[in-house]
């Protein structure tokens, strides 16, 4: 197994090699202080998510990527080597940070452990890169130390946007990877990302005359970044940073938006500084946005369910029995309704007590799940009763489903054994209303319960 599995893993990580190293050249292709610090540096963003993904295991890999993009830059091997220690000690500290204090890869589930990442990854890990980069250079001759300050800003600033407009992008889609849209949800995510792309590109595609290009356009993009977060969660608001990053860097290189300077250094600085306080923002309120969506499905799972069994609650099993009395209007087909009770719950509760009459309640109920097919429905109606809906079902399909379910009961191998009664009622024909097909299932299960007792010779 380890054997079949190694040549995957081998491509793996020389894939993960090569998108650092196409990722760190492509970068320092925008270094404007010194060759070897640029204000865009995705590397932190890839060697941060390798780490937490894959473990400390690929340092090798990240080492080798910084030390040959360094290399083929500038300095020499003892300063590509120094800079590739920094920058995986970078990667390593971040992991670990993120890893024991923000939740790890489930950074970006909740807004207060995107906070914590964004400090500790983005603010905290990346001075260990660019404290040992700069000091490198600068003991080898290869940076002037009174550019320490400017260098070292550089570095950093590029670094820590790196991590948080890159990793989120990487894990998030990693985690779900999957493309489970509907039509209607394709639609508007290209009615989103055909405005954000427009959007941007009007901003700094130099569209603007020079008298107006310095207004705070970049707000205008803004909308769609809180679009993406409402409507679509994380890992859609990832992706429209990311894709907002592209756009706004490549035009600001080229002197456009508002961030152009005279100084292409500058104008990337500001940039990097907008996208990296929107992709925490962005991420911050989609993490919300989907909090919330979790807490409220969960309330309307809790409101809908019983407590005890999982099953439906009354509340629930009346909307099922109206739904189907409206669907018999349009259809004319009937339902049955399958009414069961546990017998002698009181007698288990005084011979065993409460927790094993509890349990005698979860049996029934989790063979009712199991038994139930996904149009059906499964519910308490109280105390030791249950109610099945059955759409499209005749009584005597509903008597072979009660039989059904008293089999499996008698072979379930708990103790104490337990069975049930049942009474069937189908719609039209037993009743019109709710309350006449409960009543009507009520009456059929007490009628063969005074059967079996009177077989059994038990005084009713």
């Amino acid at each position: 197994m380890i054997r079949s599995r190694s040549p995957r893993a081998a491509l793996l990580l020389v894939a993960l090699g090569g998108a650092y190293f196409a990722a760190g050249k492509l970068g320092l292709k925008l270094a404007f202080v010194h060759a070897s610090a640029t204000a865009v540096w995705p590397g932190t963003g890839i060697a941060l998510a390798a780490f937490l993904i894959l473990g400390y295991r690929v340092w090798p890999v990240i080492f080798a990527g910084a030390f040959l993009v360094n290399l083929t830059t500038v300095g020499s091997v003892a300063t590509s080597i120094g800079i590739a220690i920094g920058n995986t000690l970078e990667g390593v500290v971040g992991c670990y940070l993120v890893s024991r204090f923000a939740g790890g890869q489930h950074a970006f589930e909740r807004a207060q452990d995107i906070f914590k990442f964004a400090f500790l990854a983005g603010m905290v890990s990346t001075t260990v890169s660019a404290t040992v980069g700069v000091t490198t250079l600068a003991l080898g001759g290869f940076a002037d130390w009174a550019m320490y300050g400017a260098i070292w800003s550089t570095w950093w600033l590029g670094d820590a946007v790196g991590a948080v407009v890159v990793t989120p992008f990487l894990l998030l889609w990693r985690e779900n990877p999957r493309l489970n849209w509907t039509r209607r949800q394709i639609i508007e995510l290209a009615f989103l990302f055909a405005g954000l792309f427009f959007t941007a590109w009007i901003v700094f595609g130099g569209r603007f005359h020079y008298a107006v290009k310095d207004y705070p356009l970049e707000y205008l993009c803004i909308p769609f970044l809180i679009w993406a977060a409402f409507r679509f969660g994380r890992r859609k608001a990832a992706t429209a940073i990311c894709v907002l990053a592209a756009i706004a860097t490549w035009g600001t290189v080229h002197g456009f938006g508002p961030f152009s300077r005279e100084a292409q250094n500058i104008s990337l600085l500001l940039l990097q500084m907008f996208v990296g306080i929107m992709a925490i923002l962005s991420l911050v309120l989609a993490a919300e946005v989907t909090e919330h969506k979790r807490a409220d499905e969960h309330a309307q799972q809790l409101a809908g369910s019983d407590p005890l069994t999982g099953l439906a609650n009354y509340r629930r099993l009346l909307d099922a029995l109206d739904l189907e009395i409206k669907r018999h209007g349009r259809t004319g087909r009937s339902f049955a309704v399958l009414l069961l009770d546990l017998d002698g719950l009181k007698r288990i509760n005084d011979a065993h007590g409460h927790l094993v009459g509890s349990r005698a309640l979860c049996r029934l109920s989790n063979i009712l799940q199991i038994h139930c097919r996904s149009i059906d429905t499964a519910a308490r109606y109280g105390g030791d009763e249950f109610v099945l809906v059955l759409p499209e079902t005749e009584s005597a399909a509903a008597v072979q489903v009660a039989q059904r379910v008293s089999e499996e009961l008698n072979h379930d191998g708990e103790e104490p054994a337990i069975s049930v009664s049942s009474g069937t009622a189908t719609y039209p024909r037993d009743g019109k209303t709710i309350d006449e097909l409960l009543t009507a299932a009520d009456r059929a299960l007490y009628l063969e319960k005074d059967s079996s007792n009177g077989k059994l010779g038990v005084p009713t």
